[in-house]
């Protein structure tokens, strides 16, 4: 499975930007397709996550209202449409696919339950 991660730049404080991750392989059998980033000098952190089957979304509470997670199963593609950006939401943004289900909603935001990432793509938010 291969992930390539787009759509990255450089917004102003309060601008939009959207990205989009773009799956391929024949074993890419998603189960949860989510996005994390990392700022620099700071550990990888849970920004979202979409449930391929039924499209349930989960968000990370900093993001949550400004940030929308949404998916084309035909193009085996998750988009992360960001509003209100922040100059604290620039970082690295990475997009992974987790193949195995698993029982809490809780363990979405584990990057350990996610088996392939994409290389990121930054986003920086200027004052």
């Amino acid at each position: 499975v291969q992930l390539q991660a787009s759509g990255g730049g450089l917004v102003q404080d309060g601008g939009s930007l959207r990205l989009a991750c773009a799956a391929s392989g024949r074993t890419f059998s998603p189960y949860i397709m989510g996005w994390f980033r990392q700022a620099p000098g700071k550990e990888r952190q849970f920004v979202g996550a979409i449930f391929w089957d039924d499209d349930t979304t989960n968000y990370a509470d900093s993001v949550k209202g400004r940030f929308t997670i949404s998916k084309d199963n035909t193009k085996n593609t998750v988009y992360l449409q960001m509003n209100s950006l922040k100059p604290e939401d620039t970082a690295v943004y990475y997009c992974a696919v987790g193949q195995s289900r698993f029982s809490l909603s809780i363990m979405s935001t584990w990057s350990t339950k996610y088996d392939y990432w994409g290389q990121g793509t930054l986003v920086t938010v200027s004052s």
